[in-house]
Order: C-alpha cells, then sequence, then structure tokens
C-alpha cells in the first residue's frame, strides 16, 4: 500500500438536510498502516445519525490514525485504503492543537469565528464597508448587501454571546479568548478549541480526548452538552465517566480489529468480558475435538485400507475445524512501569526562593517559596492559567524566572517530563530519543521501551507518528534511561489508558527520589500518596491533607 487510496466523500449541508440519512460515517474494506505497522485490517464500521458512539483501546492501538483517516487528514506516514463515506458537515477536535489556530488572527476568538468562516467574512465585510463609503456605486452596496446576509445567515451578529455562554460553561476568561493562541496554557487553549467545536454546530463531532486539561466542573459541563448535542459524535477518551454517561455505542480496536458493541462504556465491558470467555471456551473445546481426531486418525494410519480411509476421512474433518476455528481475542495485560532507584541527593533537594514569572504585562506567579526534602512528593493544585506549567518549567531549568532565584542541592539531577512531550526530539527515532550514557546497548534500550508497551517496530518511528498516550510512555521511559534523583512532572497521564494511568501511579509511588507534579487525574494523585502541596494562585506551601484531593478536580 504504497500511496493513499481512501475513497472520503463529504456532502456539505446542515444538520436539517441530513436528518432522514440512516448514517453520517460508513466505512468499509478499511485498512491502515504506519511505519510498519498495520493498526486496522479490514474494517467496516458506522456512526449513525443521532448516535454517540466511544472509540477505545490501548495506547498505540492506532485510535488517532484511524480518525484521521477517517476525517480524511492521515499524517504523512499512515498509509490506507478502503472506503469512507462522511455525511453532513463535521468538526475535528485533534488531540494536538494547532499552532497559530485556524483563524485569519493569531487570537482565540478568530480561531472560533474561523469555525463558521465569520473571520473571512467580518475582514471581507469590512473592507466592503470601507469600498463602498469611499464609492457608494450599484456594484459595492450589492457586495455589501451580499456579504452582510451571509454574515447574518452564519451568525455573525450572535457569535460573541454564544461564545460567552460557551466559555462561561468551560471555565474559560471571556478575556482569553482576545489573547495570541499560543500564549495560553494546556488547559484554556483545550477549552478554546472545544468553544470552537461547539460553536461550529456541526452535523458531526470527531473528538479526540476532549476532557484533557479538563477540570471537574468543565467535564460535567460538557458532558451535558454532548448529551444535548443532537447530532452524531465520534469519540475517542479515556475519561471513563464519559463514555459512561454520553455514549450509545462502542467501537473496540484491538489487534488490528474494530469490533461494535451496544450500549455505554460498563456495558461495554461486560459484553467484552463474556464474548472473551464465550471464545475462549469455544476455542478450548475446538482444540480438543481437533486432539481427539487428530489422535483418532494417527491410531488408525498404515492399517487396513478401511481404516486408512477412515484416518483420511477424520484428517479432513480436522482441516475444516482448523479452517473455521473460532478467533481468541487476545486480553490486554496490565501494564508494568518500573523506574530504576535513583542517586542519592542531598537531604535537601532544591529551594526556591521569591519566584516569581511575568509575561509582557501579565504577572502569573509573585513569589513562590518552598524547598523539599529527599524524597517528597509535592502535587502543584490551582485553576488553569495559575502558573503551575510556568514553575515546572523553571524548576526544570528550560525557563528562567522574572524574578527570585532556584538553588539546587548536592548531587541533585533533574528529570522533566513536559506536558506537550517537549523533552522529546521529534526529529530523530524513538529508540534514539534514549540516553546512550545509561543503556549502553540497544538491546537495552529497547527492552526497557518494550517495558514501557514500544515494543519492536515502534522504536524506529519518529514521534510524530506515535499516538499521544505512546509519546507519554516514550517520555516515561527517557525518564526511567536517565540517572535522575527529581521528577518534574507535568501532567504525565495525559492521554494514557486507565490501566497504564495505575501502573505510573504505582510506578511513583515506589520510588524513592523527590517529586513534584502537576495532574488533573484525581486517582493518579492519590495512587501517588503525596507528601506536600503547593496551592496557586495562593502560592500556599503546606503539608498534604487528603481533602486536597477535591482541589485536583475542581480548579
Amino acid at each position: 500500500m504504497a500511496v493513499p487510496a481512501i475513497r472520503l466523500l463529504h456532502h456539505a449541508g446542515r444538520a436539517g438536510s441530513v436528518a432522514s440519512a440512516l448514517f453520517m460515517i460508513v466505512g468499509s474494506s478499511l485498512n491502515v498502516e504506519i511505519g510498519e505497522r498495520a493498526l486496522l485490517r479490514d474494517a467496516s464500521f458506522v456512526v449513525g445519525a443521532g448516535e454517540k458512539v466511544g472509540l477505545v483501546g490501548r495506547n498505540g492501538a492506532g485510535k488517532s490514525s484511524f480518525i484521521s483517516v477517517v476525517i480524511g487528514e492521515p499524517g504523512a506516514s499512515v498509509r490506507s485504503t478502503g472506503n469512507v463515506a462522511v455525511r453532513g458537515t463535521f468538526a475535528y477536535l485533534p488531540q494536538v492543537p494547532v499552532p497559530g489556530g485556524l483563524g485569519m488572527e493569531p487570537t482565540g476568538f478568530s480561531h472560533v469565528l474561523s469555525a463558521r468562516g465569520l473571520d473571512v467574512l467580518d475582514d471581507a465585510l469590512g473592507k466592503a464597508r470601507t469600498q463602498m463609503a469611499k464609492d457608494p456605486s450599484t456594484e459595492n452596496i450589492e457586495l455589501f448587501s451580499d456579504l452582510e446576509e451571509q454574515f447574518r445567515q452564519n451568525g455573525g451578529y450572535e457569535a460573541e454571546s454564544v461564545m460567552s455562554r460557551l466559555a462561561d460553561g468551560l471555565g474559560l476568561r471571556q478575556d482569553l479568548l482576545l489573547e495570541e493562541i499560543d500564549t495560553l496554557s494546556g488547559g484554556q487553549r483545550r477549552r478554546v478549541d472545544l468553544v470552537r467545536i461547539l460553536f461550529q454546530g456541526p452535523d458531526t463531532m470527531v473528538l479526540d480526548e476532549p476532557t484533557n486539561h479538563l477540570d471537574l466542573p468543565a467535564k460535567q459541563w460538557l458532558m451535558e452538552e454532548l448529551e444535548r448535542f443532537d447530532g452524531a459524535i465520534l469519540v475517542v477518551s479515556h475519561d471513563l465517566k464519559l463514555l459512561d454517561r454520553s455514549i450509545d455505542k462502542v467501537l473496540h480496536l484491538s489487534d488490528g480489529r474494530l469490533h461494535e458493541y451496544k450500549g455505554n462504556y460498563s456495558s461495554y465491558l461486560v459484553q467484552l468480558e463474556a464474548d472473551m470467555s464465550q471464545r475462549e471456551r469455544a476455542a478450548q473445546l475446538e482444540g480438543r475435538e481437533i486432539k481427539r481426531l487428530s489422535t483418532l486418525a494417527d491410531s488408525m494410519r498404515g492399517s487396513t485400507n478401511r481404516r486408512a480411509r477412515i484416518a483420511k476421512s477424520l484428517d479432513k474433518r480436522v482441516e475444516r475445524l482448523e479452517s473455521s476455528r473460532t478467533e481468541v481475542h487476545k486480553r490486554e495485560r496490565a501494564a508494568k512501569f518500573r523506574l530504576p532507584q535513583p542517586p542519592r541527593s542531598g537531604e535537601v533537594p532544591f529551594t526556591v526562593a521569591g519566584l516569581a514569572v511575568r509575561y509582557d504585562d501579565v504577572e502569573v506567579l509573585t513569589s513562590v517559596n518552598f524547598g523539599a526534602r529527599r524524597g517528597d512528593r509535592i502535587v502543584i493544585i490551582g485553576r488553569n492559567g495559575a502558573g503551575k506549567s510556568s514553575l515546572l518549567r523553571c524548576l526544570a531549568g528550560v525557563q528562567a524566572p522574572s524574578a527570585g532565584a532556584i538553588e539546587l542541592g548536592t548531587n541533585v539531577q533533574i528529570g522533566y517530563f513536559a506536558q506537550e512531550h517537549e523533552q522529546v526530539n521529534p526529529d530523530v527515532t524513538v529508540l534514539e530519543n534514549l540516553d546512550n550514557s545509561v543503556l549502553e546497548t540497544e538491546t537495552e534500550r529497547r527492552a526497557l521501551l518494550g517495558m514501557f508497551g514500544l515494543p519492536g517496530k515502534a522504536a524506529h518511528q519518529l514521534p510524530p507518528t506515535l499516538s499521544g498516550g505512546e509519546r507519554a510512555k516514550l517520555g516515561l521511559a527517557m525518564l526511567a534511561a536517565g540517572r535522575f534523583n527529581v521528577l518534574v512532572l507535568d501532567e504525565p497521564t495525559n492521554n494514557l489508558d486507565p490501566t497504564s494511568i495505575a501502573s505510573v501511579g504505582q510506578m511513583l509511588s515506589q520510588w524513592n527520589g523527590t517529586i513534584v507534579v502537576v495532574s488533573h487525574d484525581r486517582s493518579f494523585v492519590e495512587a501517588l500518596e503525596p507528601t506536600h502541596a503547593l496551592s496557586l494562585p495562593e502560592e500556599r506551601f503546606t503539608h498534604w491533607r487528603d481533602e486536597y484531593l477535591d482541589h485536583v478536580e475542581m480548579r
């Protein structure tokens, strides 16, 4: 499959024109490969009108690549054949945001307006107004009138009020929509992208990890919006609450096969277990019968002609059984991650004194003061935009504070896990991203990648071709390949599947070094067993109390 061969059909009608359609997305004979890995083989699926469909599977199964093929935007390394038909308008929420946004200007406001083409229309309307003022000819007046009518029909005059409602629901300050989009935090940018999707009001939404970076109130509001949405939804998410509450069908991607289950996520789990158990029992019985017939046939060979004919007949029965044997789905094993025990640091690994961070006229941190003792596990809590990621970047040494100082103790080596995986070099392979000063042989580095769920052919892929969960696992593997005794972690469980999240929490709770972490995931923080909390923007450092778990989600 050297070149893409997907037939993608888009019909540009609005919701009313497709209400009677039986489906919004149909795929048939679909094959998807990335690098040397076959992600999907001969798959067929349907997303019906009004259906809410969850696409699930372990990290690296190919969910994001599958989505990219469905919307007709596969990456350069993705190869595909088959047919995909998409009816009506659709909106796509990518896992990784588009730098600079999609508007005519690099602001959140323009990015949102572009969902309905209002940024272009507004610009053209302004130019037409100016031209009409200079020359009120019939032609200029008609042009202005036509553009104004298009602007009105696309909801241009109600745009600000609609955006305000959506921003308020997602907990996004409205003034942030006027900021340059690339200056926003990960949580703020996620909210802007969600505002754009909801503002567009398409026939179908295709959402890749929509709850990443969201706090609990924003998640709850989003779930209600998705429930009220009368169009179709195809969503990739590891948020079990979202899947349980907001979907009515599951597509399970595993080992290159796509299987359909009716109902929500909890129902899917019950059906999946029943299906797998039934298949395993059937395969076991078939195996016993094949063994019995083969043994009987072998006992008759080389005997009389009559018994030889019976043996031959038995061989044919065995062949028929073998050709129609029940396919057994491999059970996904729980991931087990492990960090090497760190070299011993000084009793006080670091001290932060009077640290401030300012971006132009905006001061996000004023005077942060705290210190860590060896083995502390510090969780930073606070609302989006409070400066959590900025503080971590300063601790990791990748950003200089505007004021104040960070003093490192004796024998301190800091490992950094960035929210958007900036520590990963996108221009070299997965294998080459591992530090070979500690793991000197390729065999050792491959074994480490395998332990973090990146086995075999993934070692020679470039990081941009990995899924979000696989990039997170690569970042964790890079920490394991270094001799770090202080870990600075910014949302280390984003994009990870539930079993991997539990494994990362268990791994870090058993590690003897010092940890500073930002996380939205309550279960992960609970497993980490924190010792201290730093609250922002209050800049208050205290011993950990279990009541802070509520602050992890509600910011």
